[in-house]
């Protein structure tokens, strides 16, 4: 399996992350983050986050986009302009029929540290050392992404081990029950 991770940005960098799972290990493909130009408007910006989630998609062909929720307790313009950059992302996904599965900070946080309240350093150091990397993805907003995109392979997983739990345990109550005598 393979996921984009999207952080979206209203004013600094977006970041972004493509990680792959064979289910056992994951591993990074790519990370980084678009850098607003002081110049550009939140127009351009958003034309360039498009742009850059389809060109991420043609390049890596992820089976699911992971984004990062809107954090409900920024103040209302920035709430706006951050779904409008999570609107962007959404649609180039959509354009290219790929799923796009939503997850909160504090979900992210505690599905990668095991603290919902981890700091941006625990988050940087986590995704190194689970994806086995060199060195701490810089800047954050791409650790973050990368952050997103595992919490999307984790929850996948966790989804499939419980459904093969709960048929097995199904299956195994079914040839259990008792036939009743004729």
């Amino acid at each position: 399996m393979r996921v984009l991770g999207i952080d979206p940005a209203a004013a600094g960098p977006a970041g972004y992350g493509v990680v792959e799972t064979d289910g056992a290990t994951c591993r990074m493909l790519r990370f980084g983050a678009l850098r607003r130009s002081p110049r550009a408007s939140f127009e351009e910006r958003l034309r360039a986050i498009h742009a850059l989630v389809e060109e991420l998609v043609r390049e890596f062909a992820p089976d699911a986009v992971a984004v990062e929720s809107v954090f409900t307790a920024l103040n209302m313009k920035t709430a706006l302009k951050l779904a409008e950059v999570r609107g962007v992302v959404t649609l180039a996904a959509a354009q290219a029929g790929i799923p796009v599965h939503s997850y909160a900070p504090r979900e992210v946080k505690a599905s990668v540290a095991g603290y919902g309240n981890a700091s941006k350093q625990q988050m940087q150091q986590m995704v190194r050392a689970t994806l086995h990397l060199r060195e701490t993805p810089q800047p954050a907003d791409a650790a973050d992404a990368l952050a997103v995109a595992l919490c999307h392979i984790y929850a996948v997983q966790a989804h499939e081990r419980i459904a093969r739990a709960t048929s097995s345990a199904d299956s195994h109550a079914a040839g259990s029950r008792i036939q009743p005598s004729r």
